[in-house]
């Protein structure tokens, strides 16, 4: 049954959405001893998945409705994915976005035609912006995961995961709301009901997860992670049902996990996603997958320079590539010398240093030295700490 209204509407917005790509992981599938294969949402249209179902609601709008305006709720994606269709529909749209948005998002968001308005400090605030938005304009509410129409446009990844793969074992999803996840779980158990669906959430929000284990729906007092897209306090009722019924596990990863995992995917594929498009990759290491044949989901790909710059920097601490210490030395002529042979021996590259009297314990004798380097992985640092301390010194290691 749902399977019909998710080619029904793939035919709906064919003509404007891309087949994203679909592309083999060699590094993932080595780390993970199975067959990994990324599902490039980052690269649709808008840089997300979301202009699917957007584009799918508001064309299913009458043209009385259409001509009330629409508005909308949104950390980001959902924004640029309404926004553009209202743009190409000739509908007038308002954006709902949080405060704290990345300015990418909303800069885009208003480049596809959108009135963007901020508000609060997670998309549950956008949320209640919008829904009284909505009330004094007399709009039509674009909700974000919590509608039918909006969860058979994301269905339709499902459809074109299957056209390019067979034989496929696992599916893992970012969950925010739940959108994604339950349009892709309708259609593809629909299409082998002996597929596992696997939803992943940040762990600083995780609303779903908790839900989908006590059995009954859960809000958050609060959300904190670096996966704003996922960020969500509550999630939808109906996204929730069918989540209960269709995906077969819900897990968490850390930010230093995305971070690792967004390194990787920037390092050996040369592609960008966002902390929550990082997500489904950042899970395999939590799952035993072996010999799997394995599909994540990069949901989105918008990022600003910003967060750039924050995750390369967690993910190379992550794993292992810096390496940042300090040490409080005797001020006397050679110490510094000392430290710095042991790690050119070593082919350490230092990337930063400070040699500070005024942040020694000892202030009238000593100095504190604190160091960056470059290393290549967690048993190179190991060394790094021996060597330093078989010649004596006590080094603190700061990340």
């Amino acid at each position: 049954m749902h399977l019909n209204e998710i080619k029904r509407t793939r035919e709906n917005i064919k003509d404007v959405i891309n087949k994203t790509p679909l592309l083999y992981s060699n590094i993932f599938s080595s780390l993970n001893n199975c067959s990994v294969y990324m599902k490039c949402e980052n690269l649709q249209i808008t840089g997300a998945y979301k202009i699917r179902g957007a584009l799918n609601k508001i064309r299913s709008l009458s043209e009385e409705e259409k001509s009330k305006g629409v508005v909308c709720s949104s950390a980001g994606n959902h924004a640029q994915g309404v926004a553009y269709a209202a743009n190409l529909l000739g509908v007038d749209s308002t954006i709902v976005m949080p405060k704290n948005t990345p300015y990418l998002k909303v800069h885009s968001t208003q480049e596809f035609g959108g009135n963007v308005v901020l508000h609060g400090s997670c998309y549950d605030d956008a949320f209640l912006k919008a829904k009284s938005l909505e009330r004094d304009n007399n709009s039509i509410f674009i909700h974000p995961f919590n509608d039918m129409e909006v969860i058979y446009g994301q269905g339709t990844i499902a459809l074109e995961i299957f056209e390019d793969l067979e034989n496929i074992d696992i599916i893992i999803c970012p969950i925010g709301g739940g959108g994604l996840i339950s349009g892709v779980s309708l259609a593809a158990k629909e299409i082998n009901p002996n597929i596992k669906i696997i939803g992943v959430q940040a762990e600083g929000a995780n609303a779903m997860e908790k839900s989908f284990k006590d059995g009954k729906l859960h809000s958050l007092e609060s959300v904190n992670t670096i996966a704003d897209g996922i960020a969500v306090k509550s999630p939808g009722e109906l996204t929730y049902s069918i989540i209960r019924e269709y995906v077969d596990e819900v897990i968490t990863v850390s930010d230093k996990e995305i971070a690792e995992a967004f390194l990787i995917l920037c390092e050996k594929h040369k592609l960008l996603a966002e902390a929550s498009g990082a997500a489904s990759l950042a899970a395999l290491k939590k799952l035993n997958l072996e010999n799997k044949k394995v599909v994540s989901i990069i949901s989105g790909g918008n990022i600003d320079m910003l967060t750039i710059s924050s995750l390369i920097s967690d993910g190379l601490v992550e794993r292992g590539r810096l390496f940042c210490f300090s040490v409080e030395l005797p001020d006397v002529p050679g110490q510094l010398q000392e430290i710095s042979r042991i790690l050119s021996e070593l082919n350490a590259n230092v990337v930063q240093l400070e040699h500070n009297q005024f942040k020694a314990v000892n202030r009238l004798k000593n100095v504190l030295l604190e160091v960056t380097v470059e290393t290549n992985g967690h048993l190179h640092i190991e060394m790094i700490r021996e060597a330093l301390t078989q010649k004596g010194f006590k080094i603190k290691q700061m990340y």
